[in-house]
C-alpha cells in the first residue's frame, strides 16, 4: 500500500505517500468539513507506518483515539465512493499538551527556545529584544544554564543590577527595557506558559515513533487552550518544526515521510510576522522536505499563507468558499488560480457549490506533476467523529509510551540557583577568642574606638590649663570658640563655600 485514497470524483483521487513529504494545504469555511480531511490523512498516514503530529484545535480530532460508529449515513458514503475494507477503528495516540493537562506536558528550556523566538512570545519591540539578545549572550559567556523562567529571571535581574558594566562591554542596556521584559514574563506566567519551560525537554524522537504493529504513532497536541494564546500557539509549532529542521538528518526522497507535520489555523503563524520570521518559515517549509518531514497547513482561506510559501506545497485539498464578501470573493479566485484547470471543472464557481464533505483536490501525481482539479466526494474516516471523553482520554493517556519520561518535572542547579548563591554569600566566621588585637573579617567594620574623654581634674598646673575646671575654661575650649567665630567671618564662608564646592561637583561628576 503505497497510496492515501481521499475520494472519489470522476476516479479515484488518492494521495502517493511517495510525494507526502511535498507538503499541502487544507482550506475552506467554517463547517465544510477541514477537520474531517486531517483525520482521513491522519490515519492514512499513521496506516502505512508514517507518524503524524497534529493541533487539536476544536477538541473534535482526539476522535482518532477511538474507533468510530458504522451509521447509515457513513455506510452510503462508503457505497458511493466503493471503498473496499472499510471497518470502524482506532489510531494510536499519544496526547501531549503545554499545560500538562489534556496530554503529556510538552517542554522545552529557554535556552533552545532562543531569544528570537522567545520575544516574539513576549511580544516585545525591537529595543527590548536587543535587551533581550545581551542577556542571552551574557549567559553563554559565564556558563549559566537558562532552564525555566525562574532562570530568565535571575538573569534578568542580574542583569539589571549590573546594567553599566555590561553596557559596557555587551552594549547599551536599558533599566527600562529589562523591566518590559520582567513585566511580560509575569503575564506569561499568569497566563500559564511557565508549564513551557522546563526539563525534561521534549524529545524529537519521541514524535516519531511507532507501535508494535508498525502504525505511526499520531502525536495530537490538545489546544483548544492553547489557541487562546495566539503568539504562544503559533510560536511553539515554529519552534518545533525548527527543532526537526535543525535535528533530522538529510535522506532525500524516501517511499514515505518521516513524520507529517499537520499546522492548523495556519494564518497565526504569519499576523504580524516580521519579514525575518517569514523568511525563516520559507526557508524551513523548502528545505525539511529533504529531511522526509512533509508539512501540510489548514486556514480558512488559501491567501492566510503568503505566496511564496503557498506555491510549495504540492498537495491540495479545498472545500467550499462562501463568497459573500469582498474579502471572500478574492480568497475563491485566489483559490481558483491556484489549481491545475480541469475543462469539466469551472473552478471558479463550484467553490462555492460544494456541500459539506466535498472538495477541490489536486495531489502530485506520477513524476511529481500535479493532477487536474477534481470535484471530490471525501471518505468518511474510520475513527470515531467528535470529541472523546475525560475517562477515555485518561485511558488513553495511561497506556502511553512515554508517560514515565515526561509527568514528572525535573529541576536541575541552573541559573537561578548559581546566581542566587552569589547574592547570599556565607558569613564570615567570629575571630578567635582570647587574640588580642586580631583583625576584623573581611567585610565587616571593625567597632570605632570610643572618643578620648578629657582627663580628670588632677590638681596640677598643666591640666587646668588645657581642660580648666568647672570655673575657668581652659585653652582648648577656648580655642573652640574662637575658631567658630572665624567660620562665621567672611573669609570663613569663602573658606565654606569652597569646600561645599568642591563636595557637589564631585558628586555631578560622578
Amino acid at each position: 500500500m503505497d497510496e492515501i485514497l481521499l475520494g472519489k470524483g470522476d476516479r479515484a483521487v488518492s494521495l502517493l505517500a511517495r510525494y507526502g513529504n511535498r507538503h499541502g494545504l487544507v482550506a475552506g469555511a467554517t463547517g465544510t468539513g477541514k477537520s474531517v480531511s486531517l483525520m482521513v490523512m491522519a490515519e492514512g498516514f499513521s496506516r502505512l507506518g508514517v507518524p503524524v503530529f497534529i493541533a487539536d484545535v476544536k477538541g473534535d480530532v482526539s476522535g482518532l483515539a477511538q474507533p468510530g460508529t458504522a451509521s447509515e449515513k457513513i455506510q452510503q458514503r462508503v457505497a458511493q465512493i466503493g471503498l473496499t475494507g472499510y471497518a470502524p477503528e482506532a489510531s494510536p495516540v499519544v496526547f501531549w499538551d503545554l499545560y500538562g493537562k489534556a496530554g503529556h506536558p510538552v517542554r522545552t528550556t529557554v535556552s533552545e527556545i532562543g531569544p528570537p523566538l522567545l520575544a516574539r512570545i513576549l511580544e516585545l519591540n525591537d529595543t527590548q529584544a536587543g535587551n533581550l539578545e545581551i542577556a542571552f549572550k551574557l549567559a553563554d559567556d559565564r556558563g549559566l544554564l537558562l532552564l525555566d523562567l525562574d532562570d530568565l529571571r535571575a538573569l534578568l535581574g542580574f542583569v539589571a543590577d549590573n546594567r553599566k558594566e555590561i553596557s559596557t562591554q555587551y552594549g547599551l542596556v536599558s533599566a527600562q527595557s529589562i523591566s518590559a521584559i520582567q513585566r511580560a514574563l509575569l503575564t506569561l506566567e499568569r497566563e500559564g506558559g511557565e508549564a513551557f519551560f522546563g526539563e525534561p525537554a521534549l524529545a524529537l524522537t519521541d514524535l516519531l515513533r511507532t507501535d508494535l504493529s508498525g502504525r505511526g504513532v499520531v502525536n495530537i497536541l490538545a489546544a483548544d487552550q492553547l489557541i487562546l494564546k495566539p503568539r504562544l500557539y503559533s510560536t511553539f509549532l515554529l519552534w518545533l518544526i525548527s527543532e526537526l529542521f535543525e535535528n533530522l538528518p538529510e535522506v532525500g526522497d524516501l517511499d514515505r515521510p518521516k513524520l507529517v507535520f499537520f499546522f492548523d489555523e495556519a494564518h497565526l503563524l504569519f499576523d504580524d510576522a516580521p519579514a525575518a520570521l517569514r523568511q525563516r518559515v520559507e526557508q524551513v517549509v523548502r528545505l525539511i522536505r529533504s529531511k522526509g518531514v512533509g508539512v501540510y497547513f489548514c486556514s480558512q482561506f488559501p491567501d492566510d499563507v503568503p505566496d511564496e510559501i503557498l506555491g510549495q506545497l504540492g498537495n491540495r485539498i479545498q472545500h467550499a468558499l462562501r463568497a459573500y464578501t469582498p474579502r471572500d470573493q478574492k480568497a475563491v479566485r485566489t483559490a481558483a488560480e491556484t489549481f491545475v484547470a480541469n475543462p469539466k471543472v469551472d473552478t471558479a464557481a463550484v467553490l462555492s457549490q460544494l456541500a459539506v464533505g466535498e472538495a477541490l483536490v489536486s495531489t502530485l501525481q506520477d513524476k511529481g506533476v500535479p493532477m487536474p482539479v477534481e470535484r471530490t466526494l471525501m471518505c468518511p474516516p474510520r475513527c470515531r467523529m467528535g470529541a472523546i471523553t475525560l475517562e477515555e482520554r485518561t485511558a488513553v493517556r495511561a497506556r502511553s509510551p512515554v508517560g514515565g519520561k515526561y509527568d514528572t518535572p525535573i529541576n536541575r542547579d541552573s541559573a537561578y540557583e548559581v546566581l542566587s548563591r552569589r547574592a547570599t554569600p556565607a558569613e564570615a566566621p567570629a575571630p578567635p577568642a582570647g587574640r588580642a588585637g586580631a583583625e576584623a573579617p573581611a567585610g565587616r567594620r571593625r567597632p570605632e574606638a570610643a572618643p578620648a574623654e578629657p582627663p580628670a581634674e588632677s590638681g596640677g598646673g598643666l591640666s587646668e590649663l588645657l581642660w580648666g575646671t568647672k570655673r575657668r575654661q581652659g585653652m582648648v575650649e577656648a580655642l573652640a570658640k574662637q575658631t567658630a567665630r572665624t567660620v562665621g567671618s567672611e573669609v570663613g564662608r569663602q573658606i565654606l563655600r569652597g569646600v561645599l564646592g568642591g563636595i557637589l561637583g564631585s558628586t555631578r561628576r560622578r
